[in-house]
């Protein structure tokens, strides 16, 4: 009796072990998109990342991407994340959450917004980002409802969306979050020498050389925030913010938001500072759903690992403090993404 009952834990083992591998054996595949930006009218390059077949890694602006391009896809119906990047950013800033997503059941999209990105920030602070940012997402979404192989492949019922820093800004704003930019005075006065007010003296001038106060100009991005569409989307059912830019956001805009809030931050972050963002903003999100700190880290650890020519190329985003081991954070966020996401989206544990 007792090698029977052995017999059958050891099968039950074993069992289990099996599923929990198989969900995570999925290759991924990548594809190239364009979609035409709302706001300023030309198109925005990014990647649709979803489970399939094939498994390997493609080189690609000097990123390792665990997707093989136009990899076949597997069959099935999924939920969609659509991932944000910080200002001056890239569609593949968080490729590696793209692909973990994607390798358990998701189909991932990734964008590069217009004007604020690695090769062209010309549009950082001004209305056509700060307003643009949730409608481009928006557009994102859209075209691949549209799209008549994606939408086959898409549950539009389950919608979700992650981002980091300005990314994380433009999340909250999807799950409806509303900005009150004159905040960004109120913050540059109390830290001149921030990095997120080394511009201010530039952009105070610019104003006065339009005969503006900043004041003015930030009233002019407010009466703007819709000029463009309305920010909240309904379809969107969940945002997964990493060090949200979030002072800009006062309590009543925060307890705005409707539906569940996954917070991340570095508890080093000299850029979001924590106490005037993250911190500032979780207890007004009535439906919080975590917020979690990484003990000792800046605001750069939430950018996928670098390579070694990344890290020659950008040593401050790409280097740590001591003792913050930036791949195993990842394995934490990617763990806590899915889990987040499985949970908000109704995902079962294959993805369908």
């Amino acid at each position: 009796m007792r090698s029977i009952v052995r017999f059958a834990w050891l099968l039950w083992l074993a069992l289990m072990f099996s599923s929990a591998t198989a969900e995570t054996t999925n290759g991924v595949g990548m594809h190239a998109i364009k979609v035409r930006d709302p706001v300023g009218g030309a198109d925005m390059p990014g990647y649709v990342f979803y489970p399939s077949t094939n498994k390997g890694s493609t080189a690609i602006e000097g990123y390792d991407v665990a997707a093989v391009t136009d990899a076949a896809p597997l069959a099935g119906v999924r939920p969609l994340v659509v991932l944000s990047h910080g200002n001056g950013g890239s569609a593949f800033d968080l490729h590696d959450l793209a692909t973990y997503l994607a390798a358990h059941g998701f189909v991932v999209a990734t964008l590069e917004h217009p004007r604020d990105n690695y090769h062209d920030q010309s549009g950082v602070g001004r209305a056509p980002v700060l307003d643009g940012r949730p409608v481009q997402v928006q557009a994102v979404i859209n075209d691949l409802l549209a799209d008549k192989t994606w939408s086959r492949r898409i549950d539009a019922t389950r919608i979700g969306v992650g981002g980091f820093s300005a990314g994380g800004y433009t999340s909250l704003l999807l799950v409806g979050a509303v900005p009150n930019f004159s905040r960004f005075i109120s913050y540059c006065t109390r830290y001149p020498s921030d990095d997120l007010c080394a511009g201010a003296d530039k952009f105070r001038a610019e104003a006065a050389s339009h005969g503006q106060t900043v004041e003015q100009v930030m009233q002019s991005i407010q009466q703007d925030f819709d000029r463009w569409g309305k920010a909240a989307d309904p379809r969107v059912k969940a945002a997964f913010a990493m060090a949200p830019l979030s002072l800009i956001f006062d309590d009543a805009g925060v307890a705005s938001i409707d539906r569940p809030v996954f917070l991340y931050y570095g508890q080093n972050d000299r850029v979001a500072r924590p106490s005037e963002n993250a911190l500032h903003i979780a207890p007004s999100i009535r439906q919080l759903d975590t917020i979690k700190q990484i003990p000792a880290a800046s605001h750069w650890v939430f950018l996928a690992p670098c390579s070694v020519a990344m890290a020659k190329r950008l040593p401050v985003m790409c280097t740590d403090a001591p003792g913050v081991d930036r791949v195993k954070v990842h394995a934490q966020i990617q763990t806590d993404a899915l889990a987040f996401f499985r949970k908000t989206l109704a995902v079962g544990s294959a993805g369908h």
